[in-house]
């Protein structure tokens, strides 16, 4: 009995190259505490001493065991702490390059039938004044009758971020008939310019320190000609660049107002207000044609003296001619 309590409490030594895990320490914990379960109860009834003896051995040597199990967390949790730091290592690389915002020239049409032209303008300058934009242009025709409608154009720029709000407000004054939008994207043109004006600064100084050194006076006239095209050409560039950027900040709108009925024309005039205007319009015209003989007479009067010359020759004239055109009285022939 007591080789079997030696046999069965002796450790059982896991192999090297096996996971040494819970379930492992479990079971060889479990397995020693049912041997020593059944041993000592046989022992205790043959010898108490050996009873003691076999328990403390067993005792130590489960202690042994458990001390010399190494102290290491679960495989199944390693290989789930291992997994995140992978991630993690994927998280840190560097990230992409964010694309650039694109860069739009936008401009919106707008049209929109309003009962009263003049009431419409003056809101459409209270929405333009609070979107803090401007009005570029004005245009009020008035039709020459009563079959045509009258209508008013605006030219508007406000903010790019503010033209969906703006467009939104005019198209409250009345119904909308038509209503557009365009974008020119500039992205391409404004990143050129950007690298066209970046070389040409660096150009600039290169010419600078090179007209700094010491040489000839044609190497120095050559640098200046060649200083002086590289300003000129940054000078139009940055030029590009303004405009451009101006356009894509500000939008324009083409605002068309229309009335929804046709323009009133002046109430036609009473018949004694007829009468009236054309005995004015004849007492003028008699007027003036008095006028304008008195003028004439005035002109004859000047130049009478010549007048008087020119009808003295043409008398003379006639008279001369008269005088020669007497015809010759034929003698009579003697009777045969």
């Amino acid at each position: 009995m007591k080789t079997q309590l030696k046999t069965n409490s002796r450790p059982h030594q896991p192999h090297p190259n096996q996971p040494n895990n819970s379930t492992t320490r479990f079971a060889v914990a479990a397995f020693l505490t049912l041997s020593s379960a059944i041993a000592l109860p046989s022992c205790a009834a043959n010898s108490p001493s050996s009873a003691g003896g076999g328990a403390t051995s067993s005792s130590s040597r489960e202690n042994q065991i458990v001390a010399s199990a190494p102290q290491s967390s679960p495989a199944p949790v390693t290989r789930q702490d291992a997994q995140p730091k992978t991630s993690a290592v994927s998280k840190t690389a560097p990230p992409e390059t964010p694309a650039t915002t694109p860069q739009l020239i936008k401009k919106a049409e707008l049209s929109v039938v309003v009962k009263s032209i003049d009431t419409s303008t003056k809101s459409v300058t209270e929405i333009v004044k609070k979107q803090q934009g401007d009005i570029l242009g004005f245009q009020n025709q008035k039709p020459p009758d009563s079959s045509i409608r009258q209508t008013a154009t605006l030219e508007i720029r406000v903010p790019q971020a503010k033209l969906e709000t703006t467009l939104d407000a005019l198209a409250k004054l009345g119904s909308v008939q038509n209503r557009g939008l365009t974008a020119e994207d500039v992205t391409t043109q404004l990143v050129d310019n950007d690298a066209r004006l970046r070389n040409l600064r660096k150009s600039e100084e290169v010419v600078l320190k090179i007209m700094e050194r010491s040489g000839s006076v044609g190497d120095v006239l050559k640098a200046a000609q060649e200083l002086s095209n590289i300003r000129e050409s940054i000078e139009r560039i940055d030029a590009e660049l303004k405009s451009l950027r101006n356009q894509v900040a500000y939008s324009t709108i083409s605002l068309t107002l229309e009335a929804a009925v046709s323009a009133q024309q002046d109430p036609e005039p009473s018949l004694g207000l007829r009468a009236q205007e054309t005995w004015g319009k004849a007492t003028h015209s008699v007027g003036e044609l008095t006028l304008g003989l008195f003028g004439l007479g005035i002109w004859m009067l000047a130049y009478s003296p010549y007048f008087l010359l020119i009808a003295a020759a043409v008398y003379g004239v006639v008279r001369f001619k008269k005088q020669h055109s007497v015809p010759k009285i034929q003698e009579p022939k003697p009777p045969q």
